[in-house]
């Protein structure tokens, strides 16, 4: 889980590559309960990914991390660049990632490595954040809000939308996930105009 924020990163950075079953967006690393948008205490702003280890490796996933964000900027609690693990496996691969990272840069990186102890979802509205400014075709999806925070569909659209992925891409891997004929045209043609 980690949101650096140089270039704003949301889930549908990470809801294209295929091995990512779905994203959500929180808050953790602080002691605050119930943290809110507005009232975020010391918490990080964090994405939350879960991903297929028979298609990927965390690894991977954190050479994606690395690519999306300068790790040098330091910022406030809220916006820090971070990674929080899961367990010692990970702490490990985390460290050193940044160790091998670091060799890129003459400043030294800020990101944190931290264990994860509570994540909070976020508000639903920051909640798959592309798809949600095409209100029609969300409403045509008919999920709740919490259906819509764990659908491995609402991910990937998401990330389509977001402008990550070629419609042969989207061709290949939605014929299977029961959209309409009008909801297939409708992301086509939001691909075609990135």
């Amino acid at each position: 889980m980690w949101l650096p924020r140089e270039r704003p990163l949301h889930c549908h950075d990470f809801g294209f590559p295929k091995h990512m079953i779905r994203t959500r967006v929180g808050y953790t690393g602080g002691t605050t309960i119930s943290p809110t948008y507005h009232r975020l205490g010391d918490h990080t702003e964090t994405i939350d990914i879960e991903f297929d280890p028979n298609v990927t490796t965390y690894e991977k996933l954190l050479n994606l991390f690395w690519t999306n964000h300068s790790p040098t900027v330091c910022h406030k609690r809220q916006y820090m660049s971070a990674i929080f693990y899961h367990n010692d496996n990970q702490k490990q691969l985390a460290e050193k990632s940044v160790q091998e990272t670091q060799k890129l840069y003459s400043k030294p990186i800020q990101t944190k490595i931290l264990l994860l102890d509570v994540f909070y979802e976020a508000e639903d509205y920051h909640q798959k954040y592309m798809l949600r400014k095409h209100n029609d075709l969300l409403k045509s999806l008919s999920l709740s809000d919490k259906q819509l925070i764990r659908s491995h569909i609402a991910s990937r659209i998401n990330g389509y939308l977001g402008n990550f992925g070629s419609i042969k891409q989207f061709e290949d891997e939605s014929i299977n996930w029961g959209l309409t004929d009008h909801q297939m045209n409708y992301i086509r043609e939001q691909i075609k105009n990135y």
